[in-house]
């Protein structure tokens, strides 16, 4: 059973990578997503470089490939050696960029995402003030889900001061109209 499914695995990546229908790739990566859910897969999905494979598409335009990259690495980053991987490749800023995204399940999956990541070495980077700023704003949301999920966040990974400061330059700033990009 097990050679069955590396061997599944090991066909769904070079489906993605060659296929030019973006309704094929979409299936696939919500596939990979899915695998990714199950800890027996990690190692298969390690080894098949997938970890690479969601974190490059969260920059994509395509809002379905950056929903179900997001998914696959909230479901991916529980384990230590995922978690490590994903914060020694530079994800933490492409995963705080899915914050703004339009998409309800991109941002909770992100909001997650970035609740895992978290630890003592992280903790500068995923509690940076910008981040503070979005969960006091997510916080405020009529989405249920999204406020309970951004106050969770204010309250177990940010201390007073930050949030605090966060309160205090979102008083001095424009809330809800996205700035410019440098």
């Amino acid at each position: 059973m097990e050679l069955g499914r590396l061997e599944y695995l090991q066909a769904l990546v070079p489906e993605f990578q060659v296929t030019d229908s973006t309704e094929a790739k979409e299936q696939v990566l919500a596939n990979l997503a899915n695998f990714a859910y199950d800890p027996s897969n990690y190692e298969y999905l390690r080894q098949l470089q997938v970890l690479d494979l969601f974190l490059d598409m969260l920059t994509e335009d395509n809002e379905t490939l950056v929903e179900f990259a997001m998914g696959g690495l909230c479901n991916l980053c529980l384990d230590k050696t995922n978690k490590e991987y994903i914060l020694e490749a530079n994800g933490v800023e492409p995963i705080i960029n899915c914050l703004s995204s339009s998409n309800e399940e991109t941002v909770v999956s992100a909001v997650t995402t970035l609740m895992f990541l978290t630890t003592p070495r992280s903790r500068a980077q995923t509690t940076a003030l910008p981040v503070v700023e979005c969960m006091l704003r997510f916080s405020l949301s009529a989405n249920t889900r999204l406020s309970n999920l951004a106050s969770i966040f204010l309250q177990d990974y940010c201390s007073p001061p930050q949030v605090e400061e966060a309160r205090n330059l979102s008083k001095h700033t424009a809330v809800g109209i996205p700035l410019p990009k440098d």
